[in-house]
């Protein structure tokens, strides 16, 4: 069967701290799995649809632990490597509503940077409903680069919509060098979903209307900008939607970039509106912010439609 959606990167084991707890403090952690991309293959997947994430991972427990939990949420990942000269890579970081969030990378030399275009499957990517990647992947390794544009060109080539969300790390590199990675990437975006500090890191304009029109102009059809607490814009050059946040209790805002893209990209291939899937993107969003950990808020479609129906996000 035809995926929904596609999408890769590296996939690593957590390990969080007790909420509310500095990281230079915390004496107990609760193990999970983290990854932008994975994180937005497990949304999708409770919300109905059919994925496949492919990657590398060490022949590890963080490996091992990450491939089963991704199989147990429905995740296609038989195209994955298990790779036994490397480790799956590691993020230890806190969780806090309010102050900064640190987090500590121990990917240097992991399984997930060792991606490569041998690893790309162009006929299962070409006969899949839409590609996801973001720029964490380019950044990893110029052979993990060279392996998102194969991906890329793979799915344009075949006339598979793709997005691309940038989600620029500064551990991972610094601004020229996103610059580098990220101008020709996008450019194979049909929807660019991004952050607006990204989106302006990119191509340099400050304006939001200038900064939507510069990818625009290199090919996207419409372009998504997620403004954290204040909600998303978007526009397709014609038209213009906001969407206002959901105002829900705050306990750990990371992975709510992911957990936007699962709900805006399930809205959109279920035929919805923009304005719709821009609600049902900040809605999922907010059940992801409540809870600690990158997927554990993540809900399912019934858990979407009550939250929807809740009054706690109305569309603009």
């Amino acid at each position: 069967m035809s995926p929904d959606l596609i999408t890769f990167g590296e996939t690593m084991g957590l390990l969080l701290a007790q909420p509310g707890l500095p990281l230079e403090h915390a004496d107990g952690f609760r193990r999970s799995v983290a990854g932008a991309e994975s994180n937005t293959a497990v949304g999708m997947a409770r919300l109905g649809h059919s994925v496949g994430w492919f990657g590398r991972v060490g022949d590890d427990p963080f490996g091992h632990a990450a491939l089963r939990m991704m199989r147990g949420e429905g995740v296609d990942v038989s195209r994955a490597v298990v790779d036994d000269t490397r480790p799956t890579g590691l993020l230890v970081r806190d969780a806090h509503a309010q102050r900064p969030i640190e987090v500590c990378y121990y990917r240097s030399g992991s399984a997930g940077s060792s991606l490569r275009p041998a690893d790309v499957d162009e006929q299962w990517i070409a006969s899949a409903r839409s590609l996801h990647f973001t720029g964490i992947t380019a950044a990893l390794s110029e052979d993990a680069r060279a392996a998102s544009e194969k991906a890329a060109h793979v799915a344009r080539e075949a006339g598979v919509p793709v997005s691309v969300d940038p989600n620029i790390r500064r551990k991972l590199a610094d601004g020229p060098r996103w610059r580098e990675l990220l101008r020709p990437l996008t450019g194979y975006a049909d929807l660019v979903l991004t952050g607006l500090d990204e989106a302006r890191e990119i191509n340099g304009h400050t304006d939001v209307r200038d900064t939507a029109a510069w990818f625009l102009e290199r090919g996207a059809g419409l372009v998504v900008l997620k403004l954290g607490s204040e909600g998303a814009w978007a526009t397709d050059g014609t038209e213009e939607w906001f969407q206002r946040a959901a105002e829900v209790p705050i306990v750990d805002p990371v992975g709510a970039g992911d957990a936007f893209n699962a709900g805006f990209l399930s809205a959109r291939l279920r035929g919805l509106p923009v304005p719709e899937a821009l609600a049902e993107g900040v809605v999922v969003a907010g059940n992801v912010v409540q809870v600690a950990g990158d997927m554990d808020g993540l809900p399912n479609s019934r858990m979407l439609e009550l939250t929807r129906d809740s009054e706690q996000v109305t569309t603009r």
